[in-house]
């Protein structure tokens, strides 16, 4: 009895052992960030527009605009999920992109958040202002 004993806590600290690396991991990943458009080329992009709320006005990129924005989104990093982006006010500078695949992604430069296809993220503050003044210096 005293090995089914042993056996059970080497299980047990095993267990907690390991969900304490995956908290660990989390956590570090929550604080690092992601850059969930680094490997994104312009090449993948059929086609891209902004728009702009408000005022709603819409505009279509070109492919030298795609290039740029493609470079920006490559280096937009966020962080945790966060929702509380719906209780902000503030002008939304939306790009939505159709890939060459026919998938579509929509990105709202919503500083300090990011929204990728209705999902709220906490962003670096520097990009994400990046990708707003990019969309609004396309306003012709």
């Amino acid at each position: 009895m005293g090995k089914r004993k042993k056996r059970k806590n080497v299980l047990i600290l095993a267990a907690v052992l390991i969900l304490a690396v995956l908290a660990s991991v989390f956590a570090v990943r929550s604080l690092i960030g992601r850059r969930p458009f680094e490997d994104l080329e312009a090449s993948d992009i059929k086609e891209a527009s902004v728009e702009f709320l408000p005022p709603g006005d819409t505009i279509t990129l070109d492919r030298n605009e795609i290039e740029k924005l493609t470079d920006i989104l490559n280096n937009v990093v966020i962080y945790r999920r966060d929702g509380s982006y719906r209780t902000y006010n503030g002008q939304s500078v939306i790009f939505t992109i159709t890939k060459t695949d026919g998938s579509q992604v929509t990105v709202n430069a919503f500083n300090p958040f990011l929204v990728i296809n209705d999902t709220g993220y906490r962003t670096e503050y520097e990009s994400c202002g990046k990708l707003a003044s990019f969309g609004n210096s396309l306003r012709r």
